[in-house]
């Protein structure tokens, strides 16, 4: 190991270099290898390695034809993939193919430089498909790194330092980021360039705008973070917190899906308008952070009388209480919301409900039909008796809550009250909702969240993919909708205490836990804090919020182009005091030149007349020329001085310049 240590060391400075930069461009491109198809990926790297393989043993570069056909083939495995050579994703393949592709033309600093500036480019795509902060910092180091390999470019000839390279990179970044700050508070924002891709949410915990019963045999759960909510006073109990997304109540014996669109609608629902929604009590005031997820849904917490507010941001309700954006939520969203714990709903008369609401398919799960007229014949024109003995049955009969109940047949509702008697929350909400139309009770399914988690660092509750559940609403006559949530009595703790299956944990989760439990929650405790307080100031710093920037700084009604007004003027003040700093730096700070200005007073002294840019060597000629040989010692001192400008230990001489000065024989 040593002495490959020692080989390395001597490599060649153009080697050194080289290596250095394909490893920089491999740490940027690195982050994209999900985002990338995977012919790039291995394209990229293999290029990248062969290039490495040139550099080490000084082989020669290929041939420009050899880099054509490349380009070539990869051109069409692009259209190939994307049907495009334009957009995002083919775009972003392109530009990856492009700087690998670039190194096996490095030949001469020129090529360097186009290969720093693509790598800058290709830094930057990164934040098409995500903006987290450890992607951030990822890109932080590759900023810093291609920021070194630029410096180190322009060092002299030798064998300097990357360490030398990477300090002068730091500094040039840390001078920078005032500006940087400047431009990421004034710099006018406008809508989104770029959208997320579309969600593939099939078999993972998370919402779906249907649902497909049975055809998942195992579900995994999604730890990632769907939405943060922060509370205005007192959270409502846990066993309340539920976020109402898609309510679906189509079913053909399979799959459920949501009412009809209007005709001309967008939207999977009927018609807008009124709801019949009343609040009862004090309404919970709140505020939703909600991430990204190519959906109009906006997730609010059961009943939301007013439309969530946001700057720019148009919120319709259904009749169906599901909130709606007027365009999908491509990023991060926030958003204020009231909501009413407890509410009522719905019409009072059966007559105004859409006959969806009773619906079930010819020909399936005729056994839970069996079951619904035996629980109608008991307890006869008693609807809420009825749902009470359904209920009950689930909470007696044996019935179970688990993310591996297998794959379904073809009577999804028939398994799970006589066969299965298991499944996640789709299976158990699916077949109550069967049973309870069996006995013509309308009845609707709901998808959304439930429950959340408060982080003890900023108060955050956060509601992650793996809270997504199912529950029921029931119309009894005299009480409009109400929510029936059949899971709770299967497992209790789903709603209540909270207890909730968890994801198999990694080796290292698994280790820490058993090591210090409360040390990894604290962990975890912080580090999502940390990510909110990204979300919150970073990402979600919007127009809205510099213009009310200008407004705290005076401004009545400010508009971009106010924005872009003040960001001119404090660029431009900024580069008139840096350049005054730096001629006032130059001047006076300058140790060489200090030395210079108290000699020239000397001789002004002494009535030589000396302009205040006469250089050394013109004042020792001036010198020479007064004094004879009296002048001697002291025009030989200018000289050296002249030349101290541009030697290599240039302190150390100038500390001798400096002591001799004082024993120099000055004219009187």
């Amino acid at each position: 190991m040593l002495k490959r240590a020692i080989s390395l060391g001597a490599l060649p400075r153009d080697t050194r270099d080289t290596l250095f930069l394909l490893l920089v461009i491999a740490w940027v491109m690195m982050p994209q290898v999900g985002n990338l198809p995977w012919w790039c990926s291995l394209l990229a790297g293999g290029v990248l390695a062969w290039r490495a393989i040139i550099a080490v043993t000084g082989k020669p570069l290929p041939g420009r034809w050899w880099i054509a056909g490349i380009l070539v083939v990869a051109l069409g495995a692009t259209w190939r993939t994307h049907n495009t050579l334009l957009g995002r994703d083919a775009g972003v393949t392109l530009i990856v193919v492009l700087l690998a592709l670039k190194t096996l033309e490095l030949r001469a600093r020129r090529d360097a430089f186009v290969i720093f500036f693509l790598g800058f480019f290709a830094m930057l795509t990164n934040f098409f498909f995500s903006q987290t902060l450890p992607v951030a910092a990822a890109m932080l180091l590759g900023l810093l790194g291609l920021l070194t390999a630029l410096v180190n470019a322009h060092l002299p000839v030798g064998r300097p330092p990357l360490a030398e390279a990477a300090k002068t990179a730091a500094w040039m970044a840390l001078l920078g980021a005032p500006i940087m700050a400047v431009m990421f508070l004034l710099f006018p924002r406008f809508a989104p360039l770029w959208g997320i891709p579309a969600d593939a949410m099939s078999g993972r915990s998370g919402l779906s705008a249907n649902m497909q019963v049975g055809n998942v045999a195992s579900l995994a759960l999604d730890e990632s973070v769907a939405f943060r909510v922060k509370f205005e006073g007192e959270p409502p109990a846990q066993s309340d917190l539920y976020f109402r997304g898609p309510v679906l109540s189509n079913f053909d014996g399979r799959e459920w899906r949501p009412l009809q669109a209007r005709p001309g609608s967008r939207f999977p629902i009927v018609y807008f308008g009124a709801s019949g929604l009343e609040g009862l009590g004090t309404p919970v005031r709140y505020q939703v952070t909600l991430e990204p997820h190519n959906r109009p849904w906006l997730l609010v917490l059961d009943a939301a009388v007013k439309p969530p507010a946001a700057p720019g941001m148009e919120a319709i309700m259904s009749t169906e209480l599901q909130w709606f954006s007027t365009r999908p939520v491509t990023d991060l969203l926030r958003y204020q919301a009231e909501s009413y714990v407890d509410f009522r709903h719905g019409p009072r008369n059966s007559a105004a409900l859409p006959q969806e609401y009773t619906q079930l398919p010819p020909g399936f799960n005729p056994q839970t039909q069996n079951l619904a007229d035996e629980i109608k014949a008991e307890f006869p024109g008693n609807p809420a008796a009825q749902v009470r003995a359904a209920m009950n049955r689930l909470r007696t009969g044996g019935y179970s809550y688990t993310l591996e109940p297998g794959v379904y047949g073809q009577h999804t509702a028939d398994e799970f009250w006589f066969t299965r008697k298991e499944g996640f929350c789709e299976h158990i909400a699916s077949a109550f909702v069967v049973l309870l139309r069996g006995m013509d009770i309308p009845a609707r399914l709901v998808t959304g969240y439930q429950g959340g988690q408060r982080n003890s660092v900023d108060g955050f509750w956060i509601v992650r993919q793996s809270d997504a559940h199912a529950w029921t609403e029931v119309w009894l006559a005299g009480q409009g909708w109400v929510r029936v949530d059949p899971t709770s009595a299967v497992m209790p703790g789903r709603t209540g205490s909270f207890q909730r299956l968890v994801a198999p944990q990694s080796v290292f989760t698994t280790a820490m836990n058993s090591v210090n439990p409360s040390l990894a929650a604290n962990l975890r405790a912080a580090w999502e804090a940390l990510n909110n307080s990204w979300n919150q100031w970073i990402l979600n710093y919007t127009q809205s919020k510099q213009l009310d920037l200008l407004k705290n700084l005076g401004f009545k009604s400010p508009s971009w182009e106010d924005l872009s007004y003040v960001l001119i003027a404090i660029i431009v003040a900024l580069a008139l005091v840096g350049a005054a700093w730096s001629w006032w730096d130059r001047r006076v700070h300058d140790p060489w030149l200090r030395l210079l200005s108290r000699a020239r007073k000397r001789l002004n002294a002494a009535g030589l007349e000396l302009g205040s840019a006469a250089p050394p060597r013109q004042i020792a000629t001036l010198v020479t020329a007064r004094f004879g040989e009296d002048g001697r010692r002291l025009a030989d001192w200018f000289l050296r001085l002249e030349a101290q400008r541009y030697a290599r230990r240039p302190e150390a001489d100038l500390r001798a310049l400096r002591r001799e000065f004082q024993q120099l024989p000055w004219p009187a």
